[in-house]
Formats: C-alpha cells, structure tokens, sequence
C-alpha cells in the first residue's frame, strides 16, 4: 500500500460559492469530496487540513507552518510515507515551493505542490486532474520539491506561473 499524505492551505483549488452572499471564498477543506471521486488503487491518502487561506493571504509565517508540516509528515524522516502533496493556491505556490526548496535539508521523499486555476466546484475546472496528477507523481518521482499540474511535474528551483498560459512554467 502507497501512503499520500496530502496537506491542505486552501487556494482556489478549494474554494466554494456561498449562494447566500455570492462569495466565491475558501471556507473548510473539500478535499475529501474531490478525492471520493478517484479510484486510487493500493493507494492510502491521509489529509492534514493545515489552512484555509486564499495564497495571497498568505504570510511568511504560514509558509514556516507549511514546511513543518511537511516536515512532521515525513518528508525528512525514514518513515512509511511514499509522498506529500501540499493543495495551493497558484498564486504564490512558487513563493512556498521555492521555499520548501530551500528549507527542506535532503527530503526522502516527494513534495508536490499543486492548486487550480478554477475551483473544483466550477465547470472546466482543473481540480481534480491536478489533484489525480499530483499523487501519482508523489508516488512515483525521486525525493525532491515539484510543482504538477496540467499534465507536467516541474522541479524546483525556478517554478513560476505564467498568467498569460493559466499554468506553470520554468523560469
């Protein structure tokens, strides 16, 4: 059996629309309906729901919480776990995965970060096959910190997102 530990921060990956208000905002993990809709075979995903924050809300001290979760979660350690995805937000998920990069001394496993451009809740949205991409690749690439989304795994250093696509480039 293949563990995933998935760590959440919210982003638009997660976010929901409250018809009351109108908002479209990150309120409570979704994760576990998106992942209620994969078949993942001899494969065990344990969430750890960190935060929910938009990344652009997100401070230098939420990174710091960020890398000791994934630090806590085996990243540095000989333990059971095959990989870590860390759900983002795209806009400043090259900021934490530069500084996962620079901060994690040696990991012994994966890190994937991953977000969406569109909400899983909104039609054509990107979610799910990100999230499907990001933990096949935490379980299958060498120790080391990657951005996955749209059908490509990035290494770090040197991720950037590029607007002007609606995805992730190297820079």
């Amino acid at each position: 059996m293949r563990k995933i530990t998935l760590i959440t921060t919210g982003g638009t990956i997660e976010k929901t629309y409250d018809e009351q208000t109108g908002e479209l905002a990150n309120r409570r993990s979704i994760v576990r309906r998106m992942l209620s809709e994969l078949r993942l075979e001899e494969t065990e995903v344990n969430v750890f729901e960190l935060m929910s924050k938009d990344s652009l809300e997100m401070t230098e001290a939420d990174r710091a919480r960020i890398l000791e979760a994934v630090r806590a979660s085996g990243a540095c350690d000989d333990g059971n776990t095959a990989g870590i995805v860390v759900l983002h937000g795209t806009d400043t998920l090259a900021r934490t995965g530069q500084h996962l990069y620079e901060n994690l001394d040696s990991p012994r496993v994966p890190v994937v970060l991953t977000g969406a451009m569109r909400p899983f809740e909104m039609k054509q949205s990107d979610a799910l096959q990100n999230l499907t991409e990001a933990i096949f690749a935490a379980g299958v690439l060498p120790p080391g910190v990657y951005c996955s989304a749209h059908g490509r795994v990035l290494p770090f250093p040197g991720v950037r997102k590029d607007p002007e696509r609606g995805t992730f480039v190297k820079a």
